[in-house]
C-alpha cells in the first residue's frame, strides 16, 4: 500500500481478533460479488445433486415413482 492511498477498512471502536476482521471481510467479499451477479444480470448457478431433496424419494429400477393407492404395498414389490 502506498503512502497517499486509503485503507479499504477501517476498525473505528473496538478490539476485533484476526477472525472476527477475516470473517467480516468474507461477509463483505460475498456480498459484492452477489451485487455483482445480479448487476450483470446473470442466473444464479443450478443447484448441486447433493442439495436436490428429489434425489431421496425412492424410486424403481427403471427409474419411475413406486405405484401408490390401493394395493400399492403388494405392487411394490412385485416384478413388473
Amino acid at each position: 500500500m502506498t503512502a497517499d492511498s486509503k485503507p479499504f477498512l477501517r476498525i473505528v471502536r473496538g478490539d476485533p481478533g484476526p477472525e472476527e476482521i477475516a470473517a467480516l471481510v468474507a461477509v463483505l467479499t460475498a456480498r459484492a460479488g452477489a451485487a455483482a451477479a445480479a448487476r450483470d444480470g446473470a442466473a444464479p448457478p443450478p443447484p448441486s445433486r447433493w442439495a436436490d431433496r428429489s434425489r431421496l424419494v425412492r424410486t424403481t429400477l427403471a427409474g419411475g415413482p413406486r405405484p401408490r393407492g390401493p394395493g400399492a404395498w403388494r405392487a411394490s414389490g412385485l416384478p413388473r
